[in-house]
């Protein structure tokens, strides 16, 4: 380029006070420009513009008698004509009369300058990630200035693949910036986001109002839902609001890294809790719930889950009911649901009752079938004699079965009049004869006997042997307070150990000793009790026992009196006062 001269630009000949005047004016002007060249120094950070632009050149005008020139390749970009540049003055002339400038080394002093003002001020700075290093990344900050980032403060959260943001463009506070004979700096991303992540929170919770449509990016899951990605900070979609019926599965509804539209339902400023929804966007179905269902309406269903205490059963989505287990089956007392039902299954059930406000349908399945206990009297009247078969054994009696899923209790105090026992040998599977005694059909209930099969024996024994009577029988079973004695017609007496000596000088104990089970034994009826279905025999007569028990005290007090009451004079004096009476 042409060396630019100062020359006077006013003909000389112009001598009017007009061309005077511009002359002064040229005069200030070269005064000024030169006074302006007098002032540049070398190593002066100076403004240019861009006048020139060649394949390899950058020409800028820096306000001297030439313009200073700049190899393209210290440009980023290729600048346009009339672009600002910072410059260095290297030398106001070389031996070719060229202004020599540098952009590199205005660069370099410039992000100093920028740098330790962000520093000092707390700014963030902008970087790129060129390489993963130990501990962290290079991050590039421009100048050729390089820095490190620790991989703990390189994001909010643990980066499970750190080679995701290299080659990225970031923001970043310096956090160190000293020199220990060459320079050092250390850089923070994470506390850079976590600024922006609570400035763009803080937005959401003042500008969101409840309802409001939002778009987010579906995070990760738990178990009760999922969280959704709304720029930085999360929301958490319920898995109760994904859908007004039944979710087992969040990601049955969506999918991670899907970008979804929700609705904003709750926000909880305090605890920075944001929760969103799908099922919004459709009407709930329990407020048309009375206009297609009524109590006692059969309808159709598919079981969702089964617990311990019943079946849920989805009507439609969003109307889910529970068949509670006492509900499964009018005949078997159904033990867990996973006996009669799968998940999946469609089953007809009942609707028994409903409650709108706390969004509940209670279900039957057993109320589609016949109830066969309406019936159950019909076939069965008191009275009736059956062969059955045993189908349980309890201490307190047996279940017999009637029909499939209808027992029928035999009590053990209803299978013999004369016996006993617990069960009297009963087994599951045997057949026996029984009589029904009654049925209860509202607590479901039937008694069964077997004993009412024949006639009471106590009351034939009632009519017939009254105290002072002789029996015969043998020894049923000894004990500590005597023995018992089964006498015809399996009627069983107790002799109590006193009764089985005629004196009290008689041991009891010693009596009771001489008897064993099977001893053939004539008695006599002490007491009858046929409403308690007990009797008391004895084996001496009691007027005699009496008798001899009176004499024997008798003497006992006498033994000084006179010799004429002998034991015959007594029983005589006895005798005539009993005729006296």
């Amino acid at each position: 380029m042409a060396e630019r001269e100062v020359r006077p630009s006013v003909s000389s000949q112009d001598t009017s006070p007009s061309t005077k005047d511009g002359e002064n004016i040229q005069t200030q002007l070269q005064e000024e420009y030169l006074k302006s060249l007098e002032q540049l120094e070398e190593g002066q950070l100076i403004e240019g513009k861009v006048i020139q632009v060649t394949s390899d050149q950058v020409f800028i005008d820096v306000g001297y008698k030439s313009e200073g020139k700049i190899s393209l390749q210290e440009f980023n970009e290729v600048p346009a004509i009339g672009d600002s540049v910072s410059v260095i003055l290297i030398a106001k002339e070389n031996k070719y009369g060229e202004v020599i400038v540098s952009k590199q080394k205005a660069d370099a002093k410039l992000f100093w300058k920028n740098l330790r003002q962000a520093f000092a001020d707390k700014k963030a700075v902008d970087g790129k990630v060129e390489k993963q290093v130990k501990g962290g990344f290079d991050v590039n900050l421009g100048a050729g200035v390089h820095a490190f980032l620790p991989v703990s403060q390189a994001d909010v959260q643990k980066l499970d693949k750190p080679e995701k943001i290299l080659n990225t463009k970031i923001q970043v506070y310096v956090e160190r910036l000293y020199s220990d004979g060459k320079i050092n700096i250390v850089v923070n991303r994470r506390k850079f986001l976590e600024e922006n992540l609570d400035r763009k929170r803080g937005d959401f919770f003042e500008n969101t109002p409840i309802g409001t449509d939002v778009t987010g990016t579906v995070k990760s899951f738990t178990s009760f839902g999922a969280f959704i990605d709304l720029g930085g900070f999360d929301g958490l979609l319920h898995i109760n609001d994904m859908s007004w019926g039944h979710v087992t599965r969040p990601k049955d509804f969506v999918k991670k890294g899907q970008e979804i539209k929700l609705k904003v339902i709750r926000i909880d400023r305090e605890e920075k809790r944001i929760n969103l929804s799908l099922k919004h966007y459709s009407d709930d179905p329990w407020v048309h719930f009375e206009e297609k269902y009524h109590v006692n309406d059969i309808v159709k269903g598919k079981v969702t889950k089964l617990t311990d205490f019943g079946a849920f059963i989805e009507l439609e989505e969003g109307i889910e009911g529970l068949a509670h287990i006492s509900e499964f089956s009018w005949l078997k007392k159904v033990q867990k649901p996973q006996d009669l039902l799968n998940a999946g299954d469609v089953v007809e059930c009942m609707i028994l009752g409903y409650d709108l406000q706390a969004g509940r349908v209670s279900l039957g399945l057993k109320q589609v079938q016949n109830n066969p206990w309406e019936k159950i009297e019909e076939k069965y009247p008191a009275g009736t004699r059956i062969k059955r078969k045993v189908v349980k054994v309890t201490n307190a009696g047996a279940f017999v079965e009637l029909e499939e899923g209808i027992d029928g209790f035999l009590h053990a105090d209803d299978m013999s009049w004369t016996r006993k026992g617990k069960n009297f040998g009963l087994a599951a599977g045997q057949e026996i004869e029984v009589m029904v005694i009654s049925i209860d059909t509202d607590n479901r209930n039937i008694k069964l006997g077997i004993k009412q099969l024949s006639e009471d024996p106590w009351k034939d024994f009632n009519d017939n042997y009254k105290p002072g009577t002789p029996v015969e029988g043998e020894v049923a079973s000894v004990t500590d307070f005597g023995l018992f004695l089964r006498i015809p017609g399996g009627i069983e007496g107790l002799i109590h150990k006193t009764n089985l000596v005629e004196t009290r000088e008689d041991n009891p104990d010693d009596a009771l000793k001489k008897f064993k089970v099977g001893d053939k034994l004539k008695a006599i009826v002490l007491e009858v009790h046929s409403d308690k279905q007990k009797v008391a025999f004895t084996l001496f007569n009691s007027q005699k026992k009496a008798q001899r028990e009176e004499i024997s005290r008798f003497l006992s007090e006498e033994e000084s009196s006179d010799s004429a009451n002998t034991i015959g004079a007594i029983l005589k004096s006895k005798n005539s006062k009993s005729d006296e009476t």
